[in-house]
């Protein structure tokens, strides 16, 4: 079998690899992508993409339920749940193809199938394989591992992909359950909760610690458990799960319940149609090769350093497979800079306190940096400001006045150290504190710059201004 020579390949075609992709062609470096389903990887086929179209129309649904409060009157409100899963993965698609767009404008040649390491006297070789059939082989002077990352069950939980499922079956559900229980109050979880109650089910979220999204400053994420109760869903935080189990409701029935024990702040046995199991993730790191070649894996995750490289000389791993924080944007972030560096360019490492994260429900949560808890924990003196939607002329007018912004300044140096969003548009509206963290920028900075009114990013002008006891508006 001819093989193929490139400076640079990348295993795996998600955000973290098309990405690396594009920028080693844009410096030069003869370049090719293997991937063995679909270019886009999770995020744009079963992950980010389709559940924001799954969210909108779950935004929708609670639109039309206060329509009321606009002077607006609906009636015989209907909805085909089909069609709204359908919706979502047509965008998935479309997003697929948009990718293939740029692997072709790019000139990168595309392997479908998995990439296989070995060891080779010019590099290393990447056997492209396919049903055990190797299909092609590339040798590579710089091979970067951007295999990602899927669900991760633990003992007692495990997902049979039928009745207990992970987010992969979860986002395709084409049939609404009338119940589910959701074992994990993280982003994955709460979006979910979110979106099936919009259309009626009775939902259960069970988070093992005391707060649901426990990476979020609890401030946020007690406002997202309080109107996720006003909208039914039972919120269950403090309780663990023992086990789960599938269990037919009579002897000689076809239906069977899902059965979830759990302990803690409630003893009990939740009883559903389904289960969705979101606990966090394990990296995709088997039938690679891996092992033979040497490459450090610890607990399901490959070893890397600051520059992205592995134990193996020109072997690299970014994105989900290095491990957390597990997001898309932190992949392509991590592709740039360990291509970059390939390239001997200088640039800084990704400042990892200036990653933003979001949770797509409503009202949306948004932060980065620091917690309040966190900054107190490493002795930091601070100065917290804050501003409640509710005191927001444009909160008021689109009725979306749950959630508040909260700012974390260093009170020595009068630098931003963490914000915190919750409300509506939290997500758009985060890009300002995370661009003015990664400049260091000080509270008179932001109170300065003259804000359009009447809009949400106003709050953020206010809640800094709290921090410094020069807020009007509140």
């Amino acid at each position: 079998m001819a093989q193929s020579e490139f400076d640079v390949v990348v295993v795996g075609g998600g955000p973290g690899g098309y990405t690396a992709a594009i920028r080693a062609v844009q410096l030069g470096f003869k370049t090719a992508i293997v991937e063995s389903e679909r270019l886009g990887g999770i995020c744009l086929n079963w992950g980010c993409i389709p559940s924001k179209s799954l969210l909108k129309a779950a935004e929708v649904m609670h639109m039309m339920k206060k329509s009321k409060e606009f002077g607006i009157t609906v009636t015989g409100v209907e909805f085909d749940f089909q069609a709204v899963i359908k919706r979502s993965r047509d965008i998935a698609g479309k997003s697929e193809k948009g990718v293939q767009y740029l692997m072709k404008k790019n000139k990168i040649p595309y392997y479908a199938g998995f990439g296989y390491l070995k060891n080779h006297k010019n590099g290393i070789l990447v056997e492209v394989r396919e049903k055990d059939k190797v299909t092609d082989e590339l040798i590579s002077n710089h091979t970067i591992i951007a295999t990602g990352s899927r669900a991760k069950s633990f003992p007692g939980m495990t997902i049979d992909g039928r009745k207990v499922l992970s987010f992969m079956e979860s986002i395709v559900l084409d049939k609404l359950p009338e119940s589910i229980t959701i074992i994990g109050g993280g982003a994955i979880g709460i979006e979910f909760a979110y979106f099936w109650n919009a259309f009626g089910a009775k939902v259960t979220v069970v988070e093992m610690l005391d707060q649901t999204l426990p990476q979020e400053d609890k401030e946020l994420s007690d406002v997202v458990s309080r109107e996720f109760r006003k909208l039914g869903i039972n919120v269950l935080t403090g309780t663990k799960v023992e086990n789960i189990t599938v269990e037919k409701t009579a002897p000689n029935s076809k239906t069977e319940k899902v059965k979830t024990k759990v302990s803690g702040k409630t003893n009990d046995t939740l009883e559903s149609d389904i289960a969705l199991v979101a606990v966090g993730f394990t990296g995709n790191v088997e039938h690679m090769g891996l092992e033979e070649l040497g490459i450090n894996v610890d607990k399901g995750f490959i070893k890397v350093d600051k520059d992205y490289i592995t134990n193996i000389e020109g072997v690299y791993a970014i994105g989900d497979v290095n491990g957390p924080p597990w997001l898309a944007h932190v992949a392509s972030a991590e592709g740039i800079n360990c291509v970059e560096k390939i390239k001997g360019i200088e640039v800084p490492d990704v400042d990892y306190l200036c990653i933003p994260s979001v949770t797509f429900c409503q009202p949306q949560v948004a932060s980065v940096g620091l917690t309040e808890k966190k900054a107190k924990e490493l002795g930091y003196e601070i100065k917290v400001g804050r501003f409640p939607f509710s005191a927001s002329g444009k909160a008021r007018a689109i009725g979306e006045t749950a959630g508040l912004v909260k700012v974390i300044f260093d009170a020595k140096y009068d630098e931003l150290i963490g914000a915190h969003i919750c409300g509506c548009e939290a997500s758009e509206m985060i890009a300002e504190l995370t661009l003015g963290k990664s400049l260091e920028t000080t509270h008179e900075q932001i109170i300065k710059t003259v804000h359009a009114h009447p809009t949400l990013a106003e709050a953020t002008m206010e809640a800094v201004a709290d921090a410094y006891g020069e807020a009007i508006n509140i």
